[in-house]
């Protein structure tokens, strides 16, 4: 009974990554025509979640609170629930842009509790560890591109403020042109970034079980992941523009340095027990 509610977790795991591309596409091309099927398909994810829990309680004999991949798994459907009814109340639509992936996200994790069968061969494991990479190293282009904007963004303006002319900076586009770039460059890494960190989790279950959940450094990417998923919600939903968001852009930026840091450069300090 217990296989068969991981199974049930897993299925509206796959049905809540329609809200992962609703989102994506509202922040990249601010389309909403996917939400009534991602709505749907998070509706039917709830209940398969739902029916998952209910199964795992009646084999454990409680609520499945025993550990992180379950109590994150319960928090998820916590936080769906909260969503739909908030929506069906007011109709609050563009909140789903942060609600749709971090569901998505917390459920991935929740349902990777129970271990499966290791890589078929070592070309496909060696294969999807390179995806990762080079989804995350586009990601971080994006972001490097944002850092970039956002300091000339503040430069400019405060140039414009001061009403004085550097010779250094006199060529910098106009104000509207790097919030622009701001906008798409962020997007762009975003993206990337959501589908590294979704190769990097489904890797790092298959190689090694569950344990891959206690290291610091995934924690520390996966706040990261949050931070940035925060920060162009804002900006995509609630209008943030200007000299706000580029600093949390640029916070971002170092937030993800540190990320990166913790994998290449400071793992053993991060790892040491």
């Amino acid at each position: 009974m217990h296989e068969t509610g991981i199974l049930w977790l897993r299925v509206a795991v796959v049905l809540y990554s329609l809200g992962l591309a609703h989102a994506i596409l509202v922040i990249s091309s601010r389309r909403t025509s996917l939400f009534p099927a991602a709505l749907f398909a998070f509706y039917t994810g709830a209940v398969l979640q739902v029916v998952s829990v209910v199964e795992v309680s009646l084999a454990l004999g409680h609520v499945p609170v025993n550990n992180f991949f379950q109590t994150i798994s319960l928090c998820a459907l916590i936080i769906a629930a909260a969503f739909l009814v908030v929506y069906q109340q007011y109709h609050f639509a563009s909140l789903s842009v942060f609600i749709f992936p971090v569901v998505f996200l917390m459920t991935l994790i929740g349902s990777m509790e129970t271990p499966v069968a290791s890589w078929p061969n070592t070309r496909l494991r060696d294969a999807w560890l390179f995806l990762h990479v080079v989804l995350i190293l586009l990601g971080y282009a994006g972001l490097l591109l944002t850092a970039m904007g956002s300091i000339f963004y503040l430069i400019q303006e405060r140039q414009l403020k001061r009403k004085r002319r550097s010779a250094l900076f006199d060529r910098l586009p106009p104000l509207a042109t790097l919030d622009s770039m701001v906008t798409h460059s962020m997007t762009f890494g975003f993206i990337f970034i959501t589908l590294g960190v979704i190769a990097a989790t489904t890797w790092a279950f298959i190689e090694t079980g569950s344990r891959w959940i206690a290291y610091p450094r995934i924690g520390l990417a996966l706040l990261t992941w949050l931070v940035y998923l925060l920060m162009v919600f804002l900006r995509a939903t609630a209008g943030w523009r200007g000299r706000k968001a580029a600093v949390m852009a640029i916070a971002v930026v170092c937030c993800s340095a540190f990320t990166w840091a913790a994998h290449v450069g400071l793992r053993s300090l991060l790892e040491r027990r």
